[in-house]
Order: C-alpha cells, then structure tokens, then sequence
C-alpha cells in the first residue's frame, strides 16, 4: 500500500472546511463572534433537556424556513446530539442548499457538555415558579476534557 499524501490533504482540507469542535465554537461564543450563529437542530424536547448556551433553536424541520431570515454572509454551526447522530450533517446539508455556510460541530451536544462547557436547560424560577432555563453545566469529564486544577479554564489543544 502506498501512501497519497495529495488525496490525504485533500481529505483533512476538506473535513477541516465543514466540521468545527466545541473547543472551537466555545471559543468563537467567547470573542463575540458576530457572523457566527451555532443552531442546535434538535427537537423541542431535546432542546428543553439541556443545550448549549449561546445556541438558538432550529429543529431540523424549520431550517428551511428560518435560515433565509438571516443575512447574506452569515455563516452557521449546527449539532445535534452526538457522534451517534447524523441530524447535523442532515442540517448542514439544508442550509448549504439554501447558499450559507455552515459547519458541523463534530461530537455535539454531548461532547460539548462532557467539555464542561455553559448548558442551559428548562426549568422554573425558585421564586415565582415560572418556565424559565436553568443553569445545567456539569464538571468536565475526565475521559473528553483534561483535569484543571483552580482558576484554570479548559483550552483547547486539538
């Protein structure tokens, strides 16, 4: 067998074109990045389990209808649950049809939260008991996410 160092650039050029981490997407969250929009492309039950912050929700369903409310140059991050799930992939290939950019976050909604990144998820207000979101993060997951010791904040070396 002999290696094709053209067709393996080519392959991981054009991963790297489509998917995004959650490391990434935190990060782009944490700058501000205004052309950005991450989409979680769940259902409402899934979405009202947990999501992460900094998400809008867009089932699969409603892209088609919603995306074209955004400007021209916008670029997209979707997910859905996880590697086990190909909704994101389907919903990337949506709003590309629409003429967006988009990317996948690879891993989604569970690598992002076994990150110990910001989730939110329904819930009520202590006070009044109205539908609210809670906060639902959860300490990182020592098998996706390196142990920090205190102060220290989880950065990416993927």
């Amino acid at each position: 067998m002999t290696f094709d160092d053209a067709a393996a650039k080519a392959h991981f050029a054009a991963k790297l074109a489509f998917e995004t981490d959650p490391a990434d997407v935190h990060a782009a969250l944490e700058r501000g990045d205004q052309g950005m929009v991450f989409i979680d492309t769940r259902e409402n039950i899934a979405w009202n389990q947990g999501h992460a912050r900094g998400a809008v929700h867009i089932s699969k369903p409603d892209l088609a209808h919603h995306i074209p409310e955004y400007p021209a140059g916008t670029r997209f991050v979707v997910y859905c649950w996880g590697p086990g799930c190909n909704g994101a992939a389907r919903a990337g290939l949506i709003i590309s049809e629409l003429g967006y950019e988009v990317r996948e976050m690879i891993g989604g909604f569970e690598y992002w939260a076994r990150a110990g990144y910001a989730v939110d998820a329904a819930g009520n207000d202590p006070i009044t008991g109205t539908p609210t979101m809670v906060d639902a993060t959860q300490a990182p997951d020592s098998l996706t996410a390196p142990t920090l010791q205190a102060r220290e904040r989880i950065a990416s070396d993927c």
